[in-house]
């Protein structure tokens, strides 16, 4: 990524670059402090799709937070490490799939696969932590838990193979 910097006489500074999407940041500084960001998604464009004013202190802290103040992405090796130990996953039951009209506890989903279901969503509702004895339905969305090879059984046994 490549930044080009303008001075703009009177008004301050233009800093603009492209995205690896293609589409184009500017951000115009003024000598008083204010601050403008535009998006273009194309960067031939002569208008901006939107733009917002931004002070000098939000401008601050919406730097701080790009760069990581509050949150860090999990970097690529640990998640290789993590993937190999535990992770959560969302799955939907599919149309043919064995879990469909059983609860929980009847598809011994835990035994035969070793994940856990630790969320649904059945259409508006969320549950979380659900109860063995709900039913599963096609369409609802399984938040599990477990290592990627409890996941893959989960997988399948939700698009209507088995868990091998």
């Amino acid at each position: 990524m490549q930044f080009k910097t303008t001075e703009l006489p009177g008004i301050g500074k233009k800093l603009s670059f492209v995205t690896a999407e293609g589409n184009m940041v500017v951000l115009v500084v003024h000598h008083s402090g204010k601050r403008e960001m535009y998006f273009f998604e194309d960067p031939d464009q002569d208008e901006a799709d939107f733009s917002i004013s931004l002070t000098s202190d939000e401008t601050r802290e919406l730097g701080a937070q790009l760069l990581g103040a509050i949150y860090q992405p999990v970097d690529m090796d640990k998640m290789k490490i993590f993937k190999k130990q535990i992770i959560i996953e969302w799955i939907e039951v599919k149309k043919g799939s064995s879990l469909i009209g059983k609860s929980i506890g009847e598809s011994k989903i835990r035994t035969k696969t070793g994940a856990s279901i630790i969320g649904i969503v059945k259409g508006e509702d969320n549950i979380a932590v659900p109860d063995v004895d709900i039913k599963l339905h096609e369409a609802d969305v399984l938040m599990v838990c477990g290592k990627q090879a409890q996941i893959e059984k989960l997988t399948k046994l939700c698009g209507g193979g088995t868990a091998t």
